[in-house]
């Protein structure tokens, strides 16, 4: 990984993107232009990634080979942060007079770019042409965003947060792009039904499993529809978010869906039923019986199993507290599912509000059980399982 940082104020911001990308065993090369070095050291670079920070082309102070070459080669991906709009003109137009310049036109690998700079420089018509030249040649830039800048003006023009940053890196390299073109919706989250005004049914679901699937899916290049009901967790990045709250809005966002879906995989934790009509409810109050009435919710996965087109690979998830893998197997068989994910709540570790999960994947040839793992990594073995089996 190579991380070029240039000459703004958001440069410190870097150290941070440095770091984590080192703690997730990347090997991680810095190469700042002279400009960047008045904000921020080399040596802060050189500290977090145990590499010389390159600055001057014509350095002799290391290990002899054509640096620009040699970190061009293995490069995986190259992201520019902040880039300046000197910066983004000289890659532009093929200008390479230092070394960062050198190394970005020698290098075949994906390349970022993340403009940092005044709102009117970013909104002058040079530098929208130059961003523009720049996606022509294939680059990939990373919007700015909006807040109040270092010269005190209020507008676009920040560098994104790390985290952010980290999230495209993340989706270039961090997975192989198997799932690349499919299109992938998950369900996610409980969802809630009114009782009243003030209270409604739901359960004690957090969504984690299913938002964990969503992320895996994305990072293996899938397009990735995310139906959620309500959850305390952050979105998916680069995924479609479609929110919902009642069983009956997450069926329709399922029927709407369904069509361009390639794989459906129904980890939401549905509450089982809502309240029944306004006109039962009145003539239960008007007999004295202050008892809310309940009818089913829409049984998603069976429309499902009436709906869905040949090739289309469709994966529910089992919350069971006893026989576990009967009751699954049978639910398997009744909902025409391809896979069913089968969670013994009973299990520590496992089910509701935790970051881990104990569950079986099961087919009609067979059980394959997980041992206790977090939900990312359940996440990817599910993944590769359904890869498995729609290439059979």
């Amino acid at each position: 990984m190579v991380l070029g940082i240039t000459g703004g104020i958001a440069a410190y911001k870097m150290a941070n993107v440095a770091s984590a990308l080192r703690k997730a065993g990347a090997q991680v090369h810095v190469i700042m232009t002279q400009n960047a070095t008045q904000f921020i050291t080399p040596l802060t670079f050189e500290t977090l990634t145990n590499h010389k920070c390159v600055v001057d082309t014509f350095d002799r102070n290391f290990q002899y080979d054509v640096t620009h070459i040699s970190l061009a080669k293995a490069a995986d991906l190259i992201l520019i942060a902040p880039a300046t709009a000197n910066v983004i003109a000289k890659l532009a137009h093929g200008i390479a007079d230092d070394m960062l310049t050198t190394v970005v036109l020698a290098a075949s690998c994906k390349k970022l770019v993340a403009p940092a700079m005044n709102t009117a420089m970013l909104e002058n018509p040079v530098t929208q042409d130059n961003l523009n030249t720049l996606r022509r040649y294939g680059f990939a830039i990373i919007e700015p965003a909006s807040g109040m800048l270092a010269c005190q003006d209020v507008g676009r023009g920040k560098l994104p947060d790390p985290e952010i940053l980290l999230d495209y890196i993340a989706r270039e390299i961090a997975r192989p792009h198997d799932l690349d073109g499919v299109r992938v919706t998950v369900t996610a989250g409980p969802t809630q039904e009114a009782l009243d005004p003030v209270r409604y049914l739901t359960n004690h679901s957090s969504g984690r499993m299913g938002y964990a699937i969503a992320r895996e899916a994305m990072l293996r290049g899938a397009k990735v529809t995310l139906i959620s009901g309500p959850t305390a967790l952050s979105p998916v990045p680069f995924t479609i978010l479609r929110p919902v709250t009642t069983a009956l809005e997450m069926f329709h966002a399922v029927q709407e869906a369904l069509p361009d879906t390639d794989i459906l995989i129904k980890a939401a934790a549905v509450a089982d039923y809502r309240p029944a009509s306004v006109a039962d409810d009145k003539l239960k109050k008007s007999e004295g019986d202050m008892s809310i009435p309940l009818a089913r919710t829409d049984d998603i996965l069976g429309w499902v199993a009436q709906n869905r087109k040949p090739g289309q690979f469709v994966c529910g998830f089992s919350m069971e507290t006893r026989n576990m893998l009967e009751n699954s197997a049978a639910k398997l068989e009744k909902k025409k599912l391809d896979m069913i994910v089968a969670n013994n709540l009973k299990v520590a570790g496992a089910g509701f509000g935790v970051e881990t999960n104990v569950v079986t994947l099961i087919t009609r040839d067979g059980a394959q059980e997980l041992p206790l793992m977090g939900k990312d990594a359940v996440a990817g073995v599910l993944l590769d399982a359904i890869q498995r089996r729609r290439d059979q």
